[in-house]
């Protein structure tokens, strides 16, 4: 196993099969930066790749979950070229993609503000959980700007009509609007608990079945239904049916025993 990175503005720890990345740059309410979005990147390398880590939690230090870019990089943003701006762009770009293609289940713990690229991270996780007093914004236009690079992800989540008001009148809203809008699933003010029988469940899934399940959902998502998804869903399971935990799951099911994910987990399994 790789060694753990050392971070400044992050936390990131890998316990019971659960891996945690941690926002924890409380006095900036966790506003991330180019560094801070280096770091999350090489943990989240990190933990995609640890046959320690099953699951990830991605949460936050302090009273706010992020208050979105940090003013410093927004200010060092705006001095630099077209070509400078790209370049950095891209680094945001691929922590999103990064964090959306992760291969184990990703599961979101929201408290205070999550303005600006934060709902991009939310949007990226399987699933998400806020806190009622939890506040939620798409800012960007307020300061000339557009939610760009998070915006597949939050369309995603709350369609494109909502997305039009939401990144056109820039207001505030609750964690009631962000859970009918499919921004978050569920509302608890004990985070941590309420995480508890999620991560319960996914650990008695099949690792490589819930990568793969991620996977067809994201081939799945422009909604068309024609021969070559047919072709695309048939060929999965029948793969899978043929895949050592695919076998391991079914015999296990037959012969009314555990499989052994559930005791000596490898997480490992990319489609």
């Amino acid at each position: 196993m790789s060694t753990m990175p050392n971070f400044s503005f992050i936390q990131c720890r890998i316990h019971q099969g659960v891996g945690e990345l941690i926002l924890n740059r409380v006095d900036k309410h966790n506003a991330f930066d180019d560094v801070m979005i280096s770091e999350m990147l090489l943990a989240l390398s990190y933990l995609s790749t640890s046959n320690d880590c099953q699951l990830l939690v991605l949460k936050a230090e302090g009273k706010n979950f992020s208050a979105g870019a940090d003013l410093g990089w927004m200010r060092r943003q705006a001095n630099m070229d077209f070509e400078q701006n790209l370049d950095d762009a891209h680094q945001l770009a691929t922590l999103m993609s990064t964090l959306d293609d992760f291969p184990k289940p990703t599961l979101a713990l929201v408290q205070g503000a999550a303005f600006g690229g934060a709902l991009g991270l939310i949007c990226c996780c399987d699933i998400a959980i806020a806190t009622s007093q939890a506040l939620f914004c798409l800012s960007e236009v307020k300061l000339g700007l557009i939610p760009a690079v998070i915006s597949p992800y939050v369309i995603r989540a709350m369609g494109a009509r909502n997305a039009r008001r939401y990144m056109l009148t820039a207001e505030t809203f609750s964690s009631d609007t962000a859970q009918k809008l499919n921004v978050i699933h569920d509302i608890n003010d004990s985070l941590d608990l309420a995480a508890v029988p999620i991560m319960t469940a996914l650990k008695q899934n099949s690792p490589q079945a819930m990568a793969w399940s991620k996977t067809l959902v994201k081939y799945l998502e422009d909604g068309h239904i024609n021969q070559a998804t047919q072709d695309y869903t048939s060929e999965r399971i029948a793969r899978i049916r043929v895949s050592k935990e695919g076998q391991e799951g079914l015999n296990a099911f037959f012969d009314k025993r555990t499989p052994h994910w559930k005791v000596d987990s490898d997480p490992q399994g990319n489609p």
